[in-house]
């Protein structure tokens, strides 16, 4: 059976990150993609240029409009924006009975704010409704209040950290760290898994956490371990950098190759 697998997100108008990289991540492992819109960028392979948040009724009727219909295997949040928004997305999802993986977006990659600092508070709040939290290191930083891991052994003790904020997993990204690797953790309160991985030179990686959370949520989605679904993940995300190049979008920080499979 295909999954339904739901992602509430910001839209990116350029196709790199966002709903955009969601629904291309969900259709190339194998899902099939609804989207819950909460914002609308303009925005390119250069930054953010504008941001406009939805109505928060808006955003409450397309979550009940799909939840009225239609199957939710798994669901992906992404980008949310204010705390107004985060209420609503955590009221509309109360009582689903479906794996939820929450990418905690505050910053663009060229630095543009997606979270108002007010709703930090809003989004601690919700990470007890993740099965997993999938934070990079700026993100964990914020939402510890705290300084930026730069070794394996800080990533450790802050993904121990954000587990005790309620979620059931983190997988805490280290493509932040200094020097050749781009390590990922996996926590749970049984278990602790390390990826490996080399970092790639090139500019083109704008998604790439959209891209993996929404990779995880389809794999969980269609009953994958998560431990699998998390290795299976991260080496769709791995070949999507390493075939980055081969697209040709804009001349800043281009998207990752989500149909690399198929190519």
């Amino acid at each position: 059976m295909i999954p339904n697998i739901l992602t509430i997100a910001g839209s990116d108008c350029s196709g790199g990150a966002g709903l955009q990289a969601d629904i291309k991540s969900i259709s190339a492992n194998g899902g099939y993609a609804m989207s819950v819109v909460t914002a609308l960028t303009a925005q390119n392979t250069h930054g953010v240029m504008t941001v406009s948040h939805c109505d928060t009724d808006l955003v409450t009727a397309q979550i009940a409009a799909i939840r009225a219909d239609i199957r939710i295997n798994a669901i992906k949040i992404g980008m949310l924006g204010s705390a107004e928004i985060i209420g609503c997305v955590e009221r509309g999802i109360a009582g689903l009975d479906c794996p939820v993986v929450l990418d905690p977006v505050m910053v663009a990659k060229g630095g543009n704010r997606l979270l108002q600092v007010a709703a930090l508070r809003a989004l601690r709040d919700l990470l007890p409704r993740a099965s997993l939290i999938t934070p990079n290191l700026p993100e964990a930083a914020e939402l510890l209040d705290g300084p930026e891991a730069t070794t394996p052994r800080e990533m450790r003790a802050q993904a121990g950290a954000l587990l005790q904020l309620g979620p059931r997993a983190v997988l805490l990204k280290g493509g932040h760290l200094p020097g050749g690797q781009s390590p990922d953790l996996l926590l749970t309160h049984d278990s602790e898994t390390w990826f490996d991985a080399p970092r790639f030179a090139t500019r083109n990686t704008h998604g790439t956490g959209c891209t993996l959370s929404s990779a995880l949520a389809t794999r969980l989605g269609s009953g994958v371990p998560l431990t699998e679904a998390a290795r299976a993940a991260k080496a769709y995300v791995k070949a999507a950098i390493a075939t980055a190049d081969h697209l040709c979008v804009g001349t800043g920080h281009g998207p990752v190759n989500h149909f690399h499979g198929f190519q």
